[in-house]
């Protein structure tokens, strides 16, 4: 007999071009309220709204993060 599986590919974080909410507060050590709160607000300019959720675009907020001193 043959088996389906699908192989599930990974792609590590700091690769990825857009984070989820979760995935961008994990990686930048920002609470989850706060980043939703933040793409929110950003929406064009380090975030983007697709479907049903905010996606965080990673090296964009990396530029907003340099740029700003206090969140």
């Amino acid at each position: 007999m043959m088996e389906n599986k699908e192989s599930k590919v990974t792609v590590p974080v700091c690769e990825k071009y857009t984070l989820t909410i979760r995935e961008a507060a994990a990686y930048f050590n920002i609470g989850m309220k706060k980043m939703r709160r933040l793409a929110e607000e950003n929406t064009g300019r380090f975030a983007i709204f697709s479907g049903n959720r905010y996606l965080i675009i990673r090296t964009k907020f990396e530029e907003f993060l340099q740029n700003t001193s206090t969140l």
